[in-house]
């Protein structure tokens, strides 16, 4: 029971981003570097949650087409 105790804290120690060993002051990041290229992926449309809703019509066509619908 203790090594999974011990994975899941490995696990939590590492940025998302590079993999480097996480900073007090940035965490879950190693530096505010990492941060901010989190927060621009995020902000960017590179993560995105799915959803059920229509899209609004500013939205790019690209923004519009399910993400499992082949082209």
């Amino acid at each position: 029971m203790a090594e999974v105790h011990s994975i899941a804290k490995a696990r939590r120690s590492r940025c998302p981003i590079c993999r480097k060993p996480t900073a007090p002051d940035f965490r879950p990041f190693c530096s505010a570097r990492c941060k901010t290229l989190d927060l621009g992926r995020w902000l960017g449309g590179t993560y995105r949650v799915p959803t059920d809703e229509e899209p609004e019509e500013g939205e790019p066509a690209a923004a519009q087409r399910p993400a499992d619908e082949e082209t």
